[in-house]
């Protein structure tokens, strides 16, 4: 547990200023910055009205917390604590302290990919999400990501189906689940992985928190990899800090007609890495991954399906491709009844390998089990 002095001091200043960074450096821990006369800290850049707080803290806000610490699983890591993250340390704006439920804080500074992209993806960007999380789970990286729905969502349960190695950073109080729908992902990834908050017990949620923890998820990982995102998605900004940073960056590019690859194309012609396989982002990942042992994807990740071995099914697949293509022009390239067509693109549809869209038009999907 942490020293009541950081509790303090997050209650005076729940995020990391410079102003506080260098007083705190300057004391040398947090007890000695609370010992450090008020006058001292205002000379140092230290607002008045906060100094004045570290003397006078709310005691039953402290036992609220402290309380919240006393369970299992629970606990604060602060920017002086040695298992800190080394990783998020070297940002220059990382969190004073780190509230996290989970037993594995050792994940912390395990390998780490970030994996973002739009909170209302296509079926194939949330299949893309699923495949490259637990492929690269299964491969020894931990995935991380923000548990928003949509993107993030997925890219969580594919690390569980992986190796179960996954860690959501909240973009509010550490106690709370946002969106609330996620309540059981949530207490999956608290079992297997990490839940990881800036944001102590108790804080509402406010939409600005959601952009200041992408800094998080970037600052921990190796690299940042976008799913699906529109020219002004939040996964942007992730993309946009991990470089910043100094961090791989990734995107899978898709169709020129979708709007939702619209960013990741932004990305790719900013000097992102194209991501088609999982194991083209493990290659440029390679030299930081040198004292790590990252084994073959497991052999059950097979993209083989029987229905799509039938030649019929196999012929329909070949003319549809993967651009949108309406019923009608199937229907006539085929040579199949509108019967067959349609009873032929619903068993497709439902094993994941064609996306039926607007208009009557259909695109495959690439199949990964």
């Amino acid at each position: 547990m942490a020293p009541e002095a950081w509790l303090v001091l997050l209650q005076t200043q729940p995020s990391a200023t410079a102003a506080w960074r260098r007083a705190l450096q300057r004391a040398g821990s947090a007890d000695a910055l609370l010992a450090t006369p008020v006058r001292e800290l205002v000379s140092g850049g230290i607002a008045p009205e906060s100094a004045a707080r570290l003397r006078e803290p709310d005691r039953e806000l402290l036992a609220r917390w402290l309380r919240w610490l006393d369970e299992r699983g629970h606990a604060l890591i602060a920017l002086d604590d040695p298992t800190y993250p080394a990783r998020l340390r070297e940002i220059p704006d990382a969190p004073l302290a780190l509230w996290v439920d989970g037993t594995d804080t050792a994940l912390l500074a395990a390998a780490q990919l970030a994996i973002v992209g739009s909170r209302n993806p296509t079926s194939g960007g949330r299949a893309n999400a699923e495949y490259f999380a637990e492929h690269l789970s299964r491969s020894g990286l931990t995935i991380t990501s923000g548990l928003a729905t949509g993107i993030d969502s997925a890219s969580h349960r594919g690390a569980l189906a992986g190796n179960g190695s996954t860690i959501a950073v909240l973009g509010c109080g550490i106690d709370s689940v946002y969106p609330r729908r996620n309540r059981k992902l949530a207490a999956r990834i608290a079992e297997c992985g990490l839940i990881v908050s800036e944001y102590p017990p108790g804080t509402p949620v406010r939409p600005f928190q959601f952009p200041q923890r992408n800094r998080i998820i970037a600052g921990l990982s190796l690299g940042t990899l976008v799913v699906e995102a529109t020219r002004r998605s939040g996964s942007l900004i992730t993309a946009r800090l991990a470089a910043d940073y100094g961090r791989e960056v990734f995107a899978i590019p898709g169709s020129i007609h979708n709007p939702l690859a619209k960013g990741c194309h932004k990305l790719i012609r900013d000097g992102a890495g194209i991501a088609e396989e999982g194991d083209e982002i493990l290659a440029e990942l390679a030299p930081q991954l040198v004292a790590a042992d990252f084994g073959q994807p497991d052999s059950t990740m097979s993209s083989k399906d029987p229905l799509t071995d039938d030649p019929a099914y196999a012929k329909l697949l070949d003319l549809l491709g993967f651009e949108p293509v309406r019923a009608a022009d199937l229907l006539e390239a085929a040579g199949l009844t509108a019967a067959e067509l349609s009873s032929m693109l619903l068993l497709l549809e439902m094993g994941g390998v064609v996306e039926a869209l607007p208009g009557a038009r259909y695109c495959r999907l690439v199949k990964r089990n």
